[in-house]
Protein backbone atom coordinates (compact mmCIF):
# COMPACT_ATOMS: atom_id res chain seq x y z
CA UNK A 1 0.00 0.00 0.00
CA UNK A 2 2.86 2.41 0.76
CA UNK A 3 4.50 1.70 -2.59
CA UNK A 4 1.31 2.57 -4.48
CA UNK A 5 0.98 5.91 -2.65
CA UNK A 6 4.61 6.75 -3.37
CA UNK A 7 4.20 5.78 -7.01
CA UNK A 8 1.02 7.89 -7.36
CA UNK A 9 2.77 10.92 -5.86
CA UNK A 10 5.73 10.46 -8.19
CA UNK A 11 3.42 10.32 -11.23
CA UNK A 12 1.54 13.44 -10.06
CA UNK A 13 4.82 15.33 -9.64
CA UNK A 14 5.98 14.36 -13.14
CA UNK A 15 2.63 15.40 -14.63
CA UNK A 16 2.93 18.79 -12.93
CA UNK A 17 6.48 19.17 -14.23
CA UNK A 18 5.33 18.31 -17.77
CA UNK A 19 2.47 20.83 -17.63
CA UNK A 20 4.86 23.56 -16.47
CA UNK A 21 7.27 22.70 -19.29
CA UNK A 22 4.49 22.84 -21.91
CA UNK A 23 3.24 26.14 -20.50
CA UNK A 24 6.76 27.55 -20.80
CA UNK A 25 6.92 26.46 -24.42
CA UNK A 26 3.50 27.97 -25.13
CA UNK A 27 4.62 31.28 -23.66
CA UNK A 28 7.34 31.44 -26.31
CA UNK A 29 4.64 31.73 -28.99
CA UNK A 30 3.21 35.05 -30.12
CA UNK A 31 -0.23 36.18 -28.90
CA UNK A 32 -1.92 35.62 -32.27
CA UNK A 33 -0.76 32.00 -32.43
CA UNK A 34 -1.88 31.42 -28.85
CA UNK A 35 -5.29 32.89 -29.64
CA UNK A 36 -5.69 30.65 -32.70
CA UNK A 37 -4.88 27.63 -30.53
CA UNK A 38 -7.45 28.69 -27.93
CA UNK A 39 -5.02 29.91 -25.26
CA UNK A 40 -4.50 33.23 -23.55
CA UNK A 41 -1.12 34.37 -22.31
CA UNK A 42 -2.60 35.51 -18.98
CA UNK A 43 -4.25 32.13 -18.37
CA UNK A 44 -1.02 30.27 -19.12
CA UNK A 45 0.89 32.54 -16.74
CA UNK A 46 -1.66 31.84 -13.99
CA UNK A 47 -1.12 28.09 -14.41
CA UNK A 48 2.62 28.54 -13.98
CA UNK A 49 5.50 27.69 -16.24
CA UNK A 50 9.07 26.57 -16.21
CA UNK A 51 11.67 27.51 -18.75
CA UNK A 52 14.33 24.93 -19.47
CA UNK A 53 17.28 25.64 -21.76
CA UNK A 54 17.24 23.73 -25.03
Amino acid sequence: MGFRNTFDRMIAAREKQARRYVNGALLSLDDETLKKAGYSRDEIKKRGSAVYPF
